[in-house]
């Protein structure tokens, strides 16, 4: 969605942005996303594993991608992983036998209903199949957004997920530019496909922050730390809760608290559990506090009261946007010195990065800007600076809308 509200901020530019597999939120259709589902869940996957289904009647795809039908699968997506839909995986990938051929033409007619688009913009690399299909039919430039791809190939055993890898490769050719969000990612999809390195673009994601978040002042309360992110070991949540642990045993900011936001499946319910277990063998309970909204309010509450925040991931992410909403914040980070987190606190000089991604390094790192207050000041104020200037969403447009321009 980042993309669609990126270049509809382009005069003259019409876009609409429509969903595959699953509905989207209601909050998600208020933004612009079309309500009418292509190549919906559960259909992909009883073709996929239901053999003598693979050639379902029109009524019975009616039946089983009905709305109710989504919106049941949509509630499980968040426990989904790419464990036992390995094959699926590679065939959408492939787009040979993924994509009926009677959905596809429907998707073709709606996408042409108001007259060929210039520019069909893929969301990742795993429906990259999509594109050699799509112009097969539609005389039509192909634009493939990458990030991530890795978290769901990561837990492909092999050797489904090198054939992932080298899949992608082989459909590249159908596309005309691919997208990154920074150069590290650019560098990592590169070394896992061959890509050429012409056909990549970097354009930084950008943050469109509300007045809200911009007007934050911080509270007259007790030093902080804050998490904002999915609660889930994915993204270090026990390593933080670790190092918090760590840091009031060190007896030098007695008063200090933890604050959490960013929401939870069900999945991540005994993990959290365990977090919260160590918390009050340690005697802390009283010192952690976890905001039950992602949104709203909540978020500009959740910034006022910390002084920094950290997410201390387990593997290298292409990006953070939750990054640039606490600087817009006015928010300095702590992050590891992994993935593209050096690139954008480069960008944004609006935190530090630690080289040794364990407990003590992070440890340290906290404790070092928790305990110099101009140091935090100047952070927070140069990071909230660069997001405005150097990664609005009105910078993204202007970059994506070069990228689109250029594809002749």
């Amino acid at each position: 969605m980042i993309y669609l509200r990126a270049i509809r901020k382009v005069p003259g530019i019409q876009a609409s942005a429509i969903p595959l597999y699953l509905p989207p939120e209601d909050d998600i259709v208020e933004s612009g996303m079309d309500k009418k589902v292509f190549f919906g869940a559960i259909s992909m996957y009883l073709r996929e594993k239901v053999p003598f289904l693979k050639n379902m009647p029109v009524f019975f795809d009616k039946i089983v991608d009905s709305g109710p039908m989504l919106r049941m699968a949509a509630k499980r997506a968040g426990t989904t992983s790419s464990e036992g839909l390995e094959e699926m995986t590679l065939n959408m990938i492939k787009g040979e036998n993924a994509f009926p051929e009677k959905e596809l033409q429907r998707l073709v007619d709606y996408l042409c209903k108001d007259g060929k688009p210039d520019v069909i913009h893929l969301s990742n690399a795993l429906i990259i199949g999509l594109a050699r299909q799509l112009k097969r039919k539609i005389d039509v430039k192909i634009v493939c957004s990458l990030l991530n791809e890795d978290d769901w190939t990561i837990e492909m055993a092999e050797p489904y997920q090198s054939k992932a890898w080298s899949l992608i490769a082989r459909e590249a050719p159908n596309v005309d530019a691919f997208l990154t969000p920074s150069n590290y990612y650019k560098k990592f999809f590169i070394s896992k496909t061959g890509i050429e390195d012409s056909l990549f673009h970097v354009v930084p994601l950008g943050l469109d922050p509300d007045h809200e978040i911009l007007s934050v002042v911080k509270n007259n309360n007790w030093p902080a730390i804050g998490y904002f992110c999915r609660i889930n070991a994915h993204n270090g949540f026990d390593k933080l809760v670790d190092a918090f642990i760590k840091l009031k045993s060190l007896d030098k900011l007695p008063e200090l608290t933890l604050h959490v936001s960013g929401g939870y499946t069900g999945v991540d319910k005994p993990f959290i559990a365990e977090q919260i277990r160590k918390v009050k063998e340690a005697g802390l309970r009283s010192f952690i506090r976890i905001y039950p909204e992602f949104h709203g309010n909540s978020k500009q509450q959740f910034f006022s009261n910390i002084d920094i925040m950290s997410v201390p991931v387990r593997k290298y992410d292409g990006y953070g946007l939750y990054l640039l909403e606490a600087n817009a914040a006015g928010v300095p980070v702590v992050q590891p010195a992994t993935g593209a987190f050096p690139e954008i606190v480069a960008k944004t000089g609006g935190g530090i990065t630690y080289s040794s991604d364990d407990i003590d390094g992070l440890t340290e790192a906290l404790d070092k800007m928790l305990n110099n207050k101009s140091l935090m000041a100047e952070l927070g104020a140069k990071g909230k600076e660069n997001v405005i200037k150097e990664l609005s969403l009105e910078k993204m447009s202007s970059n994506l809308s070069k990228v689109y321009s250029g594809l002749e």
